[in-house]
């Protein structure tokens, strides 16, 4: 049995079924792709399997796919290979993932790219969203992408307008990885905008489809391709969506794979935010930053940085210190019994205090009454 036998088989029946199918993944697993095929082309096959393929058994294009593939320099990835993200689809034996339609690991995997699907699943992010993204929601979603990118984090999109684009062009910009999971062939280049994204994406990062050549994007096969672009993701971060949306379903796919789900909130009004919103409600985790996602998909001991607060020059007084400060008045001056009746001290342990306040600047003492100074910096009141 040749290497190129097997090839040919497993893209013949990459194309004899409408991926996912349980039967043909089950009757393959059985008997082995090249016995399979030819079982198949011989009709000897249970009848539920051929009740699945009996529209595309006779086609067999297995070679001019190949050659098609190996001309653009990519790969027919099958579970054969060291590169099939074993671990990652292992979130396909979930009982509940298996409830839904499509929740099943595809055949094979078309790609074309120099990265390694099996490495970019132990280290990835999914950054998705609506296709009508709004200036804030392409620049959240391009800056989380580019630090997650610079991080050596894959992101994980699906190529559409909008956020997912946003998300693939930031990665590149950054010269980091990025993955993108078609609905359709990987010589379709949908949406067509985006062919030369694509061509870049290919360069670098990864194109993959569970689709054949050939084959045409469709609204099922959108549906179908979210739960691969969940699966290979370690978080599934939803930037912008409306309430009915293919970033909400990948955010479904990705909470019954129980991996994590993140979302960015947006401004109430926003009807491009409301399925943030909603996923927010239901205890998806608010993303900011990209150190946020790397805390959940990186190393263990791998934790985002707490975020830089608002300084102001009387950070680092003692409390006493804050109380006198904190007990003169905005503008004019008050006596030292005035100030510990406001600070509720002792008129003596105010002394100490105002001497150091005075020595930094902040106060100053006129005819027996303190008062602050005006052009020294202030705390926020």
């Amino acid at each position: 049995m040749t290497v190129d036998a097997v090839r040919r088989a497993w893209a013949y029946l990459s194309r004899v079924a409408e991926s996912p199918c349980p039967a043909l993944t089950a009757f393959v697993a059985g008997h082995g792709p090249v016995e399979a095929a030819a079982r198949i082309k011989a009709g000897a096959m249970p009848s539920e399997l051929a009740g699945r393929i009996a529209a595309r058994v006779h086609i067999d294009t297995a070679s001019e796919d190949l050659e098609m593939l190996d001309r653009r320099g990519g790969r027919l990835i099958t579970p054969d290979d060291t590169e099939w993200p074993h671990l990652a689809f292992t979130v396909f034996d979930n009982d509940e993932v298996q409830r839904r339609e499509s929740g099943r690991h595809p055949m094979v995997l078309w790609a074309i790219g120099p990265a390694r699907l099996d490495e970019v699943a132990a280290r990835g992010a999914a950054i998705v969203g609506t296709r009508a993204a709004t200036a804030y929601g392409e620049h959240v979603a391009a800056d989380l992408s580019a630090g997650l990118a610079e991080r050596n984090v894959a992101v994980v999109s699906g190529a559409a307008y909008g956020i997912d684009g946003a998300a693939h062009r930031a990665a590149l910009g950054v010269d980091g990885v990025t993955v993108a999971v078609l609905a359709g062939g990987i010589d379709v280049p949908y949406p067509a905008g985006h062919s030369a994204l694509l061509h870049r994406i290919c360069g670098t990062g990864l194109v993959v489809s569970e689709y054949p050549p050939g084959m045409r994007p469709a609204r099922h096969r959108f549906l179908t391709r979210n739960r691969l672009v969940a699966a290979l993701s370690g978080a599934t971060v939803v930037v912008e969506a409306g309430l009915r949306s293919g970033a909400a379903n990948t955010a479904a796919w990705a909470e019954a794979m129980g991996r994590v789900v993140c979302a960015v909130p947006g401004p109430v009004t926003s009807a491009a935010s409301a399925g943030c919103h909603v996923l927010l409600r239901r205890g998806a985790q608010l993303i900011s930053r990209p150190e946020e996602i790397i805390e959940i998909v990186g190393k263990i001991g791998e934790l985002a940085d707490d975020p830089e607060h608002p300084q102001t020059p009387l950070d680092g007084l003692s409390r006493e210190e804050m109380l006198v400060y904190e007990a003169l008045p905005g503008r004019g001056s008050r006596s030292i019994e005035e100030i510990a009746v406001e600070a509720g001290m002792p008129a003596e342990q105010v002394l100490g205090p105002l001497a150091l306040l005075e020595i930094a600047g902040r106060v100053q003492r006129r005819e027996g009454q303190w008062r602050i100074v005006r052009d020294a910096p202030q705390p926020a009141r």
